[in-house]
């Protein structure tokens, strides 16, 4: 059975991916001066170690496609999710920044732990931006295209 909110679906993990790693790339110039295209280098490392900071173009496009595949992961646990436990309130802020906070914990206390990227140790206000990315970069558009489809769907 084909998910009516597929396009949507779509549409919002491109959207939050787009916004989430530019949010990224801006942090990371702005904290360090240094071209942020090592960060999808580093995304790819999750995958492929520390091998992937040596590899050259491949990896940096190996880097953003695990990047929007993720984006597009989240956004389609948020329709399906939600679909299910809210299915007609129209919660999109609260929704949109606590599926943020949902997502900055997957990512920070599940994948990249079980990745193969280089350990980090934690630093609270890095901590903080970051869960702010997420909740506006990723959770909002999320939760805004989600209740957006419901609205255009009736």
């Amino acid at each position: 059975m084909r998910n009516p909110h597929a396009l949507s679906i779509v549409k919002a993990g491109l959207l939050a991916g787009l916004l989430d790693i530019l949010a990224a790339f801006a942090t990371f110039y702005l904290k360090t001066g240094k071209n942020p295209v090592i960060i999808l280098k580093f995304i790819a490392s999750g995958v492929f170690g520390n091998a992937a900071f040596s590899g050259g173009t491949e990896m940096t496009i190996l880097g953003l496609l695990f990047h929007f595949m993720i984006a597009l992961l989240f956004a389609a646990i948020f329709f399906l999710l939600v679909a299910r436990i809210l299915p007609e309130t129209p919660v999109k802020l609260s929704a949109g920044i606590l599926y943020g906070l949902f997502v900055w914990l997957v990512m920070n206390l599940i994948v990249v732990p079980l990745s193969g990227t280089p350990k980090q140790s934690f630093h609270l206000p890095d901590a903080i931006l970051n869960a702010a990315i997420l909740i506006i970069c990723v959770g909002l558009p999320i939760s805004y295209s989600y209740y957006h489809s419901i609205r255009a769907s009736k």
